[in-house]
């Protein structure tokens, strides 16, 4: 039988509690691994769990007296993002630190105005409204998500050209983008990445 995985974003806060409740599910831990790719915890009944951080240590490690204590005191550093979630239905720009959004601007565009492109109409638009979001707004890591071409047209745009070139959190999926979803994408790029593997 194959194993089965998926992935679940837990707030540094809650970590500890997570690890463990999946723990006590999987008959006890059997060992823990600090990889490249993050700490591996490996469960009595053959499950597992990668904890990735949601972003490098950059010379500011965590603390603490094992792996999954540094891990979380690593995401409870407050990092300043700028997100840019685009998808056909809409687009949602801002910055945020410590997983609150600071500056934010959430729209759609009217496919009329790009000659019944929506894709086009949407991207012309986050990029303006991006463009003027992030100004005189500094920002270590770009967060990105929702549709992979629409993203990338936007970034490759000139009026971004200054933050497109920032070092990038992994993407999430997204929903149409709106304020409801820009506010769980800032705290969701702050969570632990936890792929679990079940036996």
């Amino acid at each position: 039988m194959n194993p089965s995985s998926r992935t679940a974003l837990v707030p540094a806060a809650r970590l500890t509690g997570w690890v463990e409740r999946f723990a006590a599910a999987h008959q006890g831990p059997a060992g823990t691994q600090d990889t490249d790719d993050g700490v591996l915890l490996a469960m009595r009944d053959g499950a597992t769990a990668l904890l990735s951080p949601p972003w490098p240590d950059d010379g500011r490690p965590g603390r603490g007296a094992g792996p999954v204590e540094r891990l979380a005191s690593l995401a409870a550093q407050e990092r300043r993002l700028g997100l840019v979630l685009v998808r056909r239905g809409g687009y949602a720009v801002g910055v945020s630190v410590g997983g609150k959004l600071v500056a934010h601007k959430v729209g759609t565009a009217s496919a009329r105005s790009r000659g019944g492109d929506s894709g086009a109409a949407v991207v012309e638009k986050a990029v303006a409204e991006a463009a003027k979001v992030f100004a005189g707004q500094g920002f270590e890591y770009l967060a990105t998500g929702g549709d992979a071409k629409l993203l990338a047209s936007a970034l490759q745009n000139p009026a971004l050209k200054a933050v497109a070139g920032r070092p990038r959190l992994i993407p999430l999926p997204v929903a149409d983008p709106n304020m409801a979803v820009l506010q769980k994408a800032a705290a969701d790029f702050c969570a632990v990445r936890i792929r679990i593997t079940e036996p």
